[in-house]
């Protein structure tokens, strides 16, 4: 039988983080990126808390369990998220995107290293593919790496993404399982959120509150409650049934979505070099992670 909750989720996953790498740009035009990452946890928590509290589910999860979520919420929400957050204030879009679609590679050899995947030959040609399309990419903005803010954001993109595989690889690894994932996200986005507010009041200068356009609130509210929300239930959801890796492939779903919007509505130019960065990173990530039992039908436990 075929699990269509899994299939859901996976559709989820894939549509909306293809949209939020576009939705933070637009929020961060107005809004200080730390301000976009804590409210948009604080509001998510909300949300949560609203939901449970409506199912008559809300209640404490232990102290051991709780040390999991934060762990997760450091890893996936302040490091991952808040650093691509902060990250696009100085880069476009679908150039983070593109960079993101790499953490499959990181996931791949954090598995190998952990013993959950092996390595092969196909899999080392996946990452050769993966890190020439990375070689493109610097190959075709080589001059912007003489501007400071575009270097310090190019790494605090690739701590993010060192972040989000910990958070993935660390929950398999601890097989960590869950009757009430709606619980467990309200802590992450609860701890999350405080502790982004706090940075964005320690690292912001000025807030300029009166200059938050209404587009960029807009997109700060659509990535609380459908790239925190929604997303991030289907992730944990679809991370309870199939490898890490298998869920982790979803990035390149997720980067063709938003390159294309990225050009479609915020006019970022797309290069033959860019397209050509992007073809290979896919297929890398397709190689290193194809096998055909991926595409058989899931057992529902």
């Amino acid at each position: 039988m075929k699990d269509y909750k899994l299939t859901l989720a996976i559709l989820t996953v894939a549509i909306v983080w293809g949209t939020t790498f576009l939705s933070i740009r637009v929020a961060v035009e107005t809004i200080p990126a730390w301000f976009v990452a804590g409210i948009r946890q604080f509001l998510a928590a909300v949300i949560m808390l609203m939901i449970l509290l409506y199912r008559g589910q809300f209640q404490w999860i232990g102290w051991k369990n709780l040390g999991y979520q934060l762990i997760f919420s450091s890893l996936m929400l302040i490091v991952a998220n808040g650093l691509t957050t902060v990250a696009e204030e100085t880069l476009t879009s679908s150039l983070t995107s593109l960079i993101s679609a790499t953490s499959p590679i990181i996931v791949f050899l954090g598995s190998v290293g952990l013993g959950l995947q092996k390595f092969t030959i196909r899999a080392l040609v996946g990452v050769l593919m993966c890190f020439g399309g990375i070689t493109f990419i610097f190959w075709d903005g080589i001059h912007d790496l003489a501007n400071p803010d575009y270097r310090f954001g190019i790494l605090l993109l690739f701590c993010g993404i060192l972040g989000w595989a910990s958070g993935t690889i660390f929950t398999k690894k601890m097989n960590i399982q869950s009757r009430n994932i709606s619980l467990n996200l309200f802590y992450q986005f609860a701890f999350a959120g405080i502790i982004q507010i706090i940075f964005a009041f320690l690292f912001t200068d000025d807030y300029h509150f009166e200059n938050w356009s209404v587009k960029s609130v807009s997109a700060m509210l659509y990535l609380a409650l459908f790239g925190s929300v929604a997303a991030f239930f289907a992730y944990h959801y679809a991370l309870t049934k199939v490898s890490p890796v298998q869920v982790s492939i979803l990035a390149y779903v997720n980067t063709i979505i938003s390159i294309f919007l990225s050009w479609l509505i915020l006019n970022e130019e797309i290069s033959a070099k860019f397209i050509t960065a992007a073809i290979l990173i896919i297929l890398g990530v397709f190689v290193i992670n194809y096998n055909r039992e991926m595409f058989k039908k899931q057992r529902i436990e």
